[in-house]
């Protein structure tokens, strides 16, 4: 009887044990389940260079703060030379100034045009050192004001010569070095010539 027995519980295991096996071979998916990828943060296939490169895109300090001081400069040297045009006596400053006026007013549209692709805010209006500068001439006519005038034109062109040779030469933005170098020439010019008329104003008192 217990031979029986045992007969019966070793046809019932193995039974068990080849169903267990069929089900095991119908699911051939792991038990540990699939691991998950981690993202890894880098590009996708699909996205673009600016998307991908964020600040790479933003001018470079140098570059940013040459634009800044250009554009309040040559603003300056237009508000100025209009000045000169009604309040100094010399034929020589006042041809400078209309000068300063074209000039000028040209290069600040180009640079106001590379600022605007670039996403960039050039200032509107003078800045205080600008502002005092045009209060103090504005109250000064004749022979006083070119004196004056002139003075303030040699070594403000001193500077914008030194200021865009610097970015001609060490700048990291094409378009603003373009710009730098291709106005150069012609405050070198301007600054030539306020030396030169500074000179006639001087000694004609």
């Amino acid at each position: 009887m217990r031979s029986y027995f045992r007969a019966i519980a070793t046809t019932t295991l193995i039974g068990a044990g080849l169903l267990g096996w069929a089900a095991m071979a119908q699911d051939p998916t792991p038990q540990t389940g699939t691991p998950k990828t981690k993202s890894t943060g880098k590009q996708s296939p699909g996205m673009t260079d600016t998307q991908n490169t964020g600040s790479a895109n933003r001018m470079a300090m140098g570059d940013s703060t040459f634009a800044t001081k250009a554009a309040a400069g040559g603003m300056a040297e237009v508000k100025l030379g209009e000045l000169a045009k009604t309040n100094a006596s010399s034929a020589d400053v006042k041809s400078f100034g209309e000068r300063m006026v074209t000039d000028h007013s040209k290069a600040n549209e180009q640079l106001k045009q590379i600022a605007t692709t670039k996403g960039m805010t050039l200032p509107t209006s003078l800045n205080a050192k600008d502002q005092a500068t045009y209060d103090r001439l504005s109250k000064l006519n004749g022979a006083e004001f070119d004196a004056a005038y002139m003075k303030d034109m040699v070594a403000d062109h001193k500077t914008d010569v030194s200021e865009f040779k610097k970015e001609a030469d060490k700048g990291t933005d094409t378009d603003l070095k373009q710009f730098a170098s291709s106005t150069l020439p012609t405050l070198q010019e301007h600054l030539q010539m306020a030396e030169s008329t500074a000179s006639k104003v001087k000694g004609s008192k």
